[in-house]
This record gives C-alpha cells, sequence and structure tokens, in this order.
C-alpha cells in the first residue's frame, strides 16, 4: 500500500512511548513492503541521526517545522473556543495545511492521522475531498488533563479547566470525522466510543521482544529501575510519590534497597531535592538493556492513566518483575499476581517491594509470565498486523469512483 502518515513531532529520537510506537509501527510496516511517506510537523529541526534512522523505512520524509511555543500566534489564539490550546499550538499552519492539499493530489491507499490535537491543519482539505482516513489516538486529551490540575497554582487551574473543556467539545467533533478511529487499548477504545458514538479499533502497544531477549536482570541487586519521560506529569507524580512516601518505608526495613530512575527531560533540580547516596539520577538512554541487567525489579508507581505504557513493555521484555498500580498498566493484557505485583495504596507497595525482593524464585516466576506476556500479546508484530486490518478495513471504505484497482485509490478533489 502506499500510506500517507502524518505525525506532529519526529519519531527518533524514541525519548517518550509515542515515539517509540511511532517508530515500530512504521519499521514493521515498511518490512511488510508499504510504501510510506512521512509528513512531519516538529518542533526540534531533523537532525543527521533521525534522518539516519528513519529514512531507509520511508519512501520519503517530509519535515516541517513548528512555530515555538511562546510564538505570538498561539498567545492570540489561545482565547478561540473552538479550539484548545494543544491543537492551537500544533495547528493554525499554512505551510502544513498547504502541503498536505498538495500530497492529496497523489494517490494513497491508505491516510493515517496521528493525534486528536494534530488535526486541525488537514480538517478542511479531508472534508472538501470526502477521502477515507484514519486516525489515531493515544491518550483523550480531555481526561490526561486532570493529570497536572492539583500540581498547577491556583490562578492556573481555571485555566486548565477550561482548556480541558475545550478539550471535550474538540474530541466531540473530530473524533466523529474520520473512517477509521484507533486506540492503544480496549480501555481508551471505550472511552472514545463513549464521545464519538462509533466503534473504535485497537492497535495495542508494543516491545521489540527480540531486541531484549537476551537481557537476564539483577535479581539480588536489591535495585530497583524506574523509566519514564519526565514532560509528562504523570511520571514526574510517581517520582515524587515514590520518594516522599513508598521509598523511605521500604528503606526501613531493607537499607540497601536503591532506585535507578532513568528517562527524557529528568530535572535536574530533583537531584538536590532528593540527596540520598541510594538514589541512581540516571536520564534518558537509547538502549536500556545494560541498566536493566543491574536491576532487580521495575517499579512504577503511577496514579494517572495518561501515557504510554511502552517502558513497562520493556521492562517484562527484558524479564524484570514488575511492580506498578492498576493505572500503571492498565491498557496491557496483564492479569494481578501473574503477569506483575502491586497495589493502589503506598504502604502495600512498600510491602510488596520489601518481599519480593527476598523472593528470587517468584521473581523468577514474574519474570518468566511477563516475557511470554510481551510476546504472545504485546509484540510489535503483533501490533502492526492489527494496524494492517485497519488498513485493509480503510481502503474498502473508499467510494467506487476513486479506487484504482484493489485495495487502492485516488486522493483527487470531489466534484
Amino acid at each position: 500500500m502506499r500510506i500517507l502518515w502524518t505525525l506532529p513531532y519526529l519519531p527518533w529520537p524514541t525519548t517518550s512511548g509515542s515515539k517509540t510506537r511511532q517508530y515500530h509501527l512504521l519499521r514493521a510496516m515498511a518490512q511488510q513492503g508499504h510504501r510510506i511517506t512521512l509528513l512531519v510537523q516538529s518542533k526540534i529541526p531533523l537532525c543527521d541521526a533521525a534522518r539516519q534512522a528513519l529514512e531507509p523505512l520511508l519512501e520519503r520524509l517530509i519535515v516541517l517545522p513548528r512555530r515555538a511555543l511562546h510564538s505570538p500566534l498561539n498567545l492570540l489564539a489561545s482565547p478561540i473556543i473552538d479550539y484548545p490550546m494543544r491543537a492551537i499550538i500544533n495547528g493554525l499552519a499554512p505551510g502544513l495545511r498547504h502541503r498536505f492539499e498538495q500530497l492529496l493530489d497523489e494517490p494513497w491507499d491508505v491516510i493515517q492521522i496521528e493525534h486528536s490535537y494534530s488535526f486541525q491543519p488537514f480538517e478542511k482539505a479531508l472534508q472538501a475531498r470526502q477521502l477515507p482516513y484514519m486516525l489515531s489516538e493515544h491518550n483523550l486529551e480531555s481526561v490526561s488533563g486532570a493529570v497536572c490540575h492539583d500540581r498547577l497554582p491556583l490562578w492556573l487551574r481555571p485555566l486548565n479547566a477550561f482548556d480541558r473543556w475545550r478539550y471535550r467539545r474538540w474530541e466531540q467533533r473530530v473524533l466523529r470525522q474520520p473512517t477509521e478511529v484507533v486506540a492503544v487499548s480496549q480501555h481508551d477504545a471505550e472511552l472514545i466510543s463513549q464521545i464519538s458514538g462509533r466503534a473504535v479499533n485497537v492497535v495495542v502497544h508494543g516491545v521489540d521482544c527480540d531486541f531484549y531477549q537476551d537481557v537476564q536482570p539483577a535479581l539480588h541487586s536489591q535495585r530497583l529501575l524506574f523509566v519514564g519521560n519526565f514532560e509528562y506529569a504523570a511520571n514526574a507524580e510517581a517520582i515524587e510519590w515514590a520518594l516522599e512516601e513508598i521509598l523511605p518505608q521500604v528503606w526501613l526495613s531493607n537499607p540497601a534497597v536503591r532506585l535507578a530512575i532513568a528517562g527524557h527531560a529528568l530535572p535536574s533540580s530533583w537531584k538536590l531535592r532528593w540527596n540520598d547516596p541510594r538514589i541512581e539520577w540516571i536520564g534518558y538512554r537509547p538502549d536500556l538493556r545494560e541498566l536493566q541487567r543491574r536491576c532487580a525489579v521495575f517499579f512504577a508507581p503511577l496514579r494517572y492513566a495518561g501515557g504510554a505504557k511502552v517502558k513497562i513493555l520493556e521492562a517484562m521484555a527484558a524479564g524484570l518483575p514488575v511492580i506498578s498500580t492498576d493505572k500503571g498498566v492498565s491498557g496491557l493484557a496483564a492479569n494481578h499476581g501473574l503477569n506483575y505485583l502491586g497495589s493502589n495504596d503506598g504502604d502495600q507497595l512498600a510491602l510488596i517491594i520489601t518481599q519480593l525482593l527476598n523472593q528470587p524464585w517468584r521473581m523468577s516466576q514474574l519474570s518468566e509470565a511477563g516475557r511470554a506476556l510481551a510476546r504472545s500479546r504485546h509484540d510489535w508484530r503483533v501490533a502492526a498486523q492489527q494496524l494492517e486490518t485497519v488498513h485493509m478495513r480503510l481502503t474498502q471504505a473508499a467510494p467506487a469512483h476513486l479506487r484504482q484497482g484493489p485495495g487502492a485509490w485516488l486522493g483527487q478533489s470531489a466534484e
């Protein structure tokens, strides 16, 4: 198939779960022989490393600059009631709209839009040409915006509530338009279905199981590992909960326990706030395998469901036993007691950590069960097959006068 795929960020380097998802789905679809044109609006210029990582997967890579976050246009547009803030920041982009319209003059089997907040520059062209397309939604922004609400200054909270209200109106309008809508989990699919009043496909989050299959964790190391993108408030809140309430209880019974914290945008101020030699500040690592080999348990005390769970899947694929919360494993096909251990209570999490670190046989059980789950339900090959199924259904939805052959249609202006 010829696929026109749009993104509001470069999927390399893979500093977040969403970028990791995009890169591996692009790679998997390219390996199946599909010809992909990737249209990106990015706040970061295209560097040689990103070009070398992405161009071998693509027929074309088109990268347009996104205006600065503090652009006067963003400030002037912020009161517009029809657009939430993320849609303003990633939209109102004439250059992107014009390039997209030019691309629609070419024949495409699939048009794939990622994230509702990136949709604004494409909406009128898609409506005018009446072309089938799919939209993939990773998070409901009207829901995930609640993650940081209580952490904001009092004067900003009404603005945040207003923006979440705008986003709910935006989601209700945008998610009803595509021919096919994709969610990343069954739970998200049900939420989107309630908003849009339509059936929603699921293309799961995944992991490259072959990449992690040779990792053997250090089950006797007494070292916990947390990995996350700290631009997301849910990850920052998890670290605060862990270091303020959970780990102090663990250290009372086992002072040798350590916590390694890795990920993109790790705040430098945290080293001063939690100045304890048992906390290892790692930062971003493009390859986690060596770090995983030095750890005993992956600990993800997430109290909010926002964000991808790719790092938990990577931990499972590497054989790390996982301790988390219900929110931490939401969207994954994981069973408590079989594939992971956890609780939503801080005291219970501290007790689980203490007990598990003294039970190597139980850690081995969780390690094997986690690897099996990752490979059978969440390998990127599974996700790619699910995406291909959506693509095939999308090609069948094309009007007869637009088709140029089996599973193909021309992107021409509607008369």
